[in-house]
Order: C-alpha cells, then structure tokens, then sequence
C-alpha cells in the first residue's frame, strides 16, 4: 500500500473509526492516538486486503485491538472531560446531546456494541465478530443498553 492509497483510507475511515476508539476511551486524543495506530499498521500490513468492506472490517478490529491494549496499560490517564469533547458535535438538538451523553454514561461492555450496531450499521454477528463474543451475547448486551438508556432518558425528559 502507498502514502495515496493510506490517505484516501483514512479520508473515508478515519470518522468511523475515531467514534468506536472515543467510545473505549472517552478521550478525544487518546482516541486520535489508536485511530493513528491502526492506519500505521494498514499502512505496514503485508497481505493485500479483498474489497472495501475488507478494509473497513479490518481497521475496526485493529482499532479496538489497539483501545483494549491501551485500557489495561499501566500509563493511562484521562486527561479531557468529555463535555469538551462534546462542546465540539454540536448538536442540532437536546435530545441529541442527552442521547450522546447517556450513551458515554453506559459501561464500555455496553457502550461499545450499541455504537457499532447502530451507528456503524454492523449486525449482530458482525458486533459479535469484531468483539470476539457470541451473538447471543451482543444481543443480550444491545438489550440491556437499551433498558438502561430508556430508563436513564425517561428521566430526562421528565426534567
């Protein structure tokens, strides 16, 4: 692969990829710094890749390889509040922001298969493949999510 062909990748994927590293980090640069990770070892991979859902499914697996890697490291620290990562979406409107914000509030075994199911469009085998978990086991997880955002919105609302 060549510095064009890793730019135009990163071009398309970086967004998406960006989205499921914040969801594992809560951390704007720290998730900068995974989504740069997995477009170096794109860059270095040695087998050619099929077809752009290839790319895709591979970047993202490389991406939350890297963000679990960096949750157990010793070094770790939070060092932006997620409201002012939040200040910079500009949501159009509360309810986007109260989603957005009840979403960060989930546990990561949560969190994380909710943004690739709804946000990234993945099924649920493909959740349960990119996260080496069974499908009964995404569904449960997507389930559970659910009920927690539900209960925690309807609150909101009331407010």
């Amino acid at each position: 692969m060549d510095q064009a062909q890793l730019e135009d990748i990163a071009k398309r994927y970086r967004d998406n990829l960006f989205a499921i590293a914040f969801q594992y980090t809560k951390n704007a640069a720290d998730a900068d710094d995974m989504v740069q990770i997995a477009l170096v070892k794109c860059l270095q991979a040695k087998k050619p890749f099929e077809s752009e859902q290839h790319i895709r499914r591979w970047l993202i697996r490389v991406t939350i390889n890297e963000c679990k890697r960096y949750l157990v490291s010793p070094w770790r620290q939070r060092t932006t509040p997620i409201e002012d990562y939040a200040e910079t979406l500009g949501f159009e409107t509360p309810e986007q922001s109260a989603l957005f914000f009840a979403v960060m509030e989930l546990p990561q075994k949560y969190r994380v298969p909710i943004h690739l199911y709804y946000y990234e469009d993945y099924s649920v085998r493909e959740v349960a493949g990119a996260l080496g978990l069974r499908e009964s086991a995404v569904q449960t997880r997507l389930l559970r999510a659910r009920q927690k955002l539900k209960q925690k919105l309807e609150g909101w609302s009331d407010d």
